[in-house]
Parts: C-alpha cells; sequence; structure tokens
C-alpha cells in the first residue's frame, strides 16, 4: 500500500475496500497489530501524549478517519488519500468479509449489553458471521493486571483471528499495544463507539453529513455537555497544527531541491 506521510504519521492511502481487504488478508496469515483511524481529535491529543503518538505509529495500518485529513492531503500530495475510511465503516465491512472468510471475531468493550447487542445484530445482517466471544470490561480494567490477564485469556481461548476493541481512544490503542504479545490474534481494530453505532444506542448521523465532513458537528449536537470541549477547545487547535504542518512540509520540499 502506498503511503502518505504528515503530521507524524505515515496514512495508508487506501479506499475502504481496499482496507478490509488488506485486514483480511492479515488476519488469514495472523498477523498481529493494531489498525488505527486517526483524525482530527488524535492529531491534536497526540502533540502532547508522545506514548499515543509511537503507538499510532507502530501499527499494522493507519486509515485517515475525518475528512479534514483527506482535503489537506489533496492539497498537499499528487497522490492524496482517495477516501475517508473511519472505524465505523471498517467494523460492519470487516465482519461481513470475516464471515466470507471464515474468521472469528471478539468483541471487547462497550457499556454492558452494548456489544452483544452489536454481535447479534451483525450475525443477524450476515450470516456467516462468527463472534468467538463478547466482554464487557469494568470501568479502570487498563490497570488491573489481574483484570487484563482474565481479558486476554477469554480473547486467546477463544481462537478469534479478529479483535474489535471500543473502549475510547487513547485507551484503547495503548491497552492492545501494551498487551500486543500476549495476544494470540490477528489484527486488533480499534474501533470506538461503533458497537453503539450498530447496536442502535448511539444514532450516527446520515450519510451525506458524513460525506461532507459534519459528522463532528452532528455528535456535538447530539452530546453536547460532553463533547463541547473536545470539538470547540481541544480540536480548534488543529488549525494552528496545519499551518505548522504547511510550513514543515514546505522545509522538506527546499531541503529536496
Amino acid at each position: 500500500m502506498s503511503t502518505i506521510n504528515f503530521f507524524n504519521l505515515a496514512f495508508n492511502a487506501v479506499t475502504l475496500d481496499k482496507a478490509v481487504n488488506k485486514i483480511v488478508e492479515a488476519a488469514v496469515i495472523h498477523q498481529r497489530g493494531l489498525v488505527v483511524t486517526p483524525n482530527v481529535d488524535h492529531i491534536v491529543m497526540m502533540e502532547q501524549d508522545h506514548e499515543m503518538l509511537e503507538v499510532f505509529q507502530q501499527a499494522l495500518f493507519r486509515f485517515a478517519d475525518g475528512m479534514p485529513l483527506v482535503w489537506l492531503s489533496r492539497l498537499l500530495f499528487k497522490n492524496p488519500l482517495p477516501e475517508r475510511v473511519t472505524g465505523s465503516d471498517l467494523f460492519p465491512a470487516v465482519c461481513q468479509a470475516a464471515g466470507r472468510e471464515k474468521l472469528t471475531v471478539f468483541f471487547l468493550g462497550g457499556n454492558p449489553g452494548v456489544a452483544e447487542s452489536a454481535a447479534t445484530k451483525l450475525k443477524t445482517r450476515y450470516p456467516d458471521l462468527v463472534v468467538s466471544g463478547v466482554y464487557c470490561p469494568p470501568y479502570g480494567f487498563e490497570l488491573d493486571q489481574v483484570e487484563t490477564k482474565h481479558i486476554i485469556s477469554l480473547i486467546n481461548e477463544s481462537g478469534a483471528h479478529l479483535l474489535f476493541i471500543g473502549v475510547g481512544t487513547p485507551k484503547q490503542e495503548k491497552w492492545a499495544f501494551a498487551n500486543l504479545s500476549s495476544l494470540n490474534t490477528g489484527p486488533i481494530l480499534c474501533i470506538g463507539a461503533s458497537f453503539d453505532f450498530i447496536a442502535g444506542t448511539v444514532k450516527r448521523a446520515p450519510r451525506f453529513i458524513q460525506k461532507a465532513g459534519f459528522e463532528w458537528l452532528w455528535r456535538l449536537i447530539k452530546e453536547p455537555r460532553r463533547l463541547w470541549r473536545r470539538y470547540i477547545l481541544r480540536d480548534s487547535r488543529f488549525i494552528l497544527l496545519t499551518f505548522l504542518e504547511l510550513i514543515n512540509i514546505k522545509k522538506k520540499g527546499l531541503k529536496s531541491l
């Protein structure tokens, strides 16, 4: 896969279909590693959280979740990101492909009952899908070594080829990366709120809003008290980071002349 480099990350420049194919190919050969979907909020967080940046840099695949990243790539590169690839789009698409390829999946995360509901709905939608395990970890599990060992045991005993983890960024990515060598599974997809979207406990933005790049606004309107600091205060810093990135790329271009 071709990559483009900006914001200290090498983004895989692929369509959703190509991303799904690559994940499935990796699962077939039991290739271990994280699948992350950096967005604007993540870029801002990684400026201060160097551990998070390192985890994302060492991921197996990095797909851009965020139209601003796609738009910016079109301004900066001859071969830009072809489209936005979100964890919430990858989740059902990879599950469908997993059923077709006889690959089993494990769901880790979500509020109580949410991942189970998502599993039920996906198995109805894709009858060939085999969900080998579902687990809702308790709050603070990432700091509890006993609970972590229990979770790893559940996943390994399930024999899952693919692990979907949805407990929020950067917790999901850091936990998965820290325990990567102990998990006997293939690709680990970090999918955030995707269990809720499939289960129907949280309604995702209509497709036309997603394509227009305003899914963040939809979520802000739906959950203003929880998300206003993230989208209004924290993520406004992305404008400055973009300006700095433009300067950095221009300097690199001049040095290569």
